[in-house]
């Protein structure tokens, strides 16, 4: 007769066996993720000749290069460009009109200086310094005459965004604003002069055509909040006078305002944005003497997400369509559109992490491209006949399968989302699955090859398939979709969530009683919302989430953008907060969740966190909170992004992995 106990010991032992070698293989992922080579900060010269780019400072120890190519020369070699000083961390090249010339920020003692470099330099040349700023600094633009230089400036302030880490909140809160401003110089450093007054914020600019004014987006300080108010003003470039030009309604955020070549209109995009930087909406057209805008893409199913001009009388603009990313032109006066390419990744030029640049012309290009199946590198020459430029990844294989593009319709909307298979995937086993919930909500995923950064993408590497759906309030359907949760978070974006899940158990081998479901920020929202509603998902991790949006309104430091979504502040109606708040449902609690937040975050501050976890622990649910100290929002120190992912990892392993 056999003994139990030897039985007994054997499957822990086993068991032990299997968790040591799934642990080995999250090891071999994460460092496979750390090696990737990566690209930021993409640009081409005016004249379609050279293209620059910055490789990132994998940690802050290091310092990050600025390389020039020359695109025309098949056999050209990326030339460093050096700022002198030991200055490091390049960043935002810009193009002087004539192509000669690139001005760039890089960091002496962590503060951003101007420097400029001539391309016909000496091999062994140095970056000029121009500067001695003391303050924060961004977004340089060269006049089109070329004679002066313009930044953004908050001079002895702070700034980065909210994506970035709260200061301690001591003292006197608020009594202090730091605002940017327009500030110019003279392409040789001379006559440095700040513009505008100093109660305005300004978030995003564009010189005009005679370099006399600028269209600006601004807003009174504190800057971190008041983006989702701001109004399109024209700035006389010489005196600092402003003058509204357009004041969007409470529904419309504004960005990427560009002048038409003849100086006759600006151009910007407008729709509901959540977030900065993250563009997404309709393209509007109006005329700089005033009136209304005219909207020159309604009820077209994409969102446009960047755009510049190709000639008076026509646009060129990226958009995200379905979840892929296009490049197209728009006919002003007919407002016809014209697609030049369309592909599977994700391509903006405007807002934050850029990666497409357009010369002059219109119509060459410099790119990263990255999808699921081709790591990060650098291309160039015509829209959609681009040439690669740079084989730093080459050495780079997908531990990962094929990708598909899955689509389903909810009552009266289609809704779209990606399926990553599992590596080695084997048609005749069933897997465990993930589900990944953007962040936003006016958001979208693209493919894109994963890095170190929460990107669930990597779990098809241990044996899961995963799950990007991209629910109603997302890019890539048109304005009325990204609106369509309005009022209404957690009621048809869940709905368009589990309806896509049924599409993929309908036509993948997933083992339905072994999915989990995680997210960032929105996506945290709605990981702490989707337990609350539902016990189909086994395990869930939870990043930088809101329990509560009563609590919350009062604990961020964005407020603003809250009233476009809820239709009002939620001292005038709190029930319309309360009726999706995640905490008010906390008892319906089965699923075992992970919940992870940076200690200064701004946009999703811990309390949040600790609020859900803290009510988790009260019914006996399986639950752990980790705070990362220092980190904002977005997580910069590469051993905290790593380990964030190395414990989402885990615990998805522990309760849907069969061991």
């Amino acid at each position: 007769m056999s003994n139990p106990y030897i039985k007994t010991a054997l499957l822990f032992i086993s068991a032990a066996i299997s968790l040591s070698a799934q642990n080995s293989q999250i090891d071999q992922v994460l460092h496979q993720l750390e090696q990737v080579h990566t690209f930021s900060d993409v640009t081409i010269s005016p004249d379609g000749r050279w293209i620059t780019w910055i490789e990132p400072a994998a940690h802050e120890s290091e310092k990050g290069a600025l390389y020039l190519l020359d695109g025309k020369d098949p056999s050209a070699h990326a030339r460093r460009i050096l700022p002198s000083n030991e200055a490091s961390h390049p960043s935002g090249v810009t193009w002087s009109p004539d192509s000669t010339q690139l001005a760039f920020f890089a960091a002496k003692s962590t503060q951003n200086q101007i420097f400029v470099f001539s391309v016909a330099a000496a091999p062994d040349a140095q970056a000029r310094r121009l500067t001695n700023l003391d303050g924060y600094a961004t977004d340089i633009r060269w006049s089109p005459n070329g004679k002066r230089l313009a930044f953004l400036y908050a001079e002895n302030g702070g700034g980065g965004g909210p994506l970035e880490a709260v200061p301690a909140q001591t003292g006197s809160i608020g009594s202090d604003l730091h605002n940017q401003r327009p500030t110019t110089l003279n392409a040789d450093g001379t006559s440095l002069q700040q513009i505008t007054r100093a109660d305005l914020n300004i978030y995003e600019y564009d010189w005009s055509p005679d370099a006399k004014r600028f269209a600006a987006l601004a807003a009174p300080g504190p800057a971190d909040n008041n983006w989702w108010i701001a109004q399109l003003y024209l700035i006389d470039a010489a005196s600092g006078q402003m003058n509204v030009l357009y004041s969007p309604p409470k529904e419309r955020q504004l960005a990427v305002p560009r002048w038409s070549p003849d100086g006759a209109h600006i151009a910007f995009i407008g729709g509901l944005m959540s977030d900065q930087g993250f563009n997404g909406g309709d393209i509007f057209l109006l005329n700089t003497s005033g009136g209304a805008p005219r909207n020159l893409t309604p009820n077209r199913k994409s969102s446009p997400s960047g755009l510049g001009w190709r000639s008076a009388d026509k646009i060129v603009f990226t958009e995200y369509v379905d979840g892929a990313s296009a490049i197209s032109t728009l006919a002003i006066a007919s407002a016809t559109a014209e697609t030049l390419w369309k592909g599977n990744e994700g391509i903006h030029q405007d807002g934050n992490f850029p990666n497409f640049a357009l010369a002059g012309d219109g119509r060459t290009s410099a790119v990263i491209r990255s999808s699921w199946q081709q790591p990060p590198e650098i291309w160039g020459g015509p829209i959609g006949d681009w040439r690669q430029l740079t084989h730093s990844n080459s050495n780079q294989q997908p531990h990962w399968g094929k990708a598909d593009n899955i689509e389903w319709k909810d009552r009266d909307f289609h809704a779209q989302g990606w399926l990553l298979y599992p590596d080695n995937f084997d048609p005749g086993k069933r897997y465990p699955m993930v589900v990944e919930i953007h962040g936003g909500p006016s958001s979208v995923k693209t493919p894109s090859w994963p890095s170190p950064r929460f990107d669930m993408s990597v779990m098809a590497s241990l044996g899961y398939f995963v799950f990007f759906p991209n629910p109603r309030g997302s890019y890539g359907e048109g304005e009325t979709f990204t609106q369509a949760n309005v009022k209404d978070f957690g009621g048809g974006d869940l709905r368009d969530v589990l309806t896509g899940v049924d599409a993929v158990v309908k036509q993948a081998p997933v083992d339905n009683d072994r999915i989990g479901v995680t997210g960032w920020s929105y996506g945290g929202y709605m990981t702490m919302w989707t337990v609350t509603q539902t016990n189909r998902f086994r395990a869930a991790v939870a990043g930088a989430g809101i329990a509560d949006w009563l609590s919350y309104y009062g604990e961020n430091s964005i407020d603003q953008w809250m009233t476009p979504f809820f239709g009002t502040s939620v001292y005038d109606n709190p029930a319309v907060y309360a009726k999706s708040s995640p905490i008010t449902y906390i008892k319906q609690v089965k699923t075992p969740t992970l919940v992870v937040v940076g200690e200064r975050d701004g946009e999703c501050p811990a309390p949040q966190s600790f609020e859900f976890w803290h009510a988790l622990k009260a019914f006996n649910i399986p639950t752990e909170l980790v705070v990362y100290a220092g980190e904002g929002h977005a997580f910069h120190d590469p051993k905290d992004r790593v380990d964030v992912l190395r414990r989402s990892l885990e615990w998805f392993d522990k309760y849907l992995a069969q061991h």
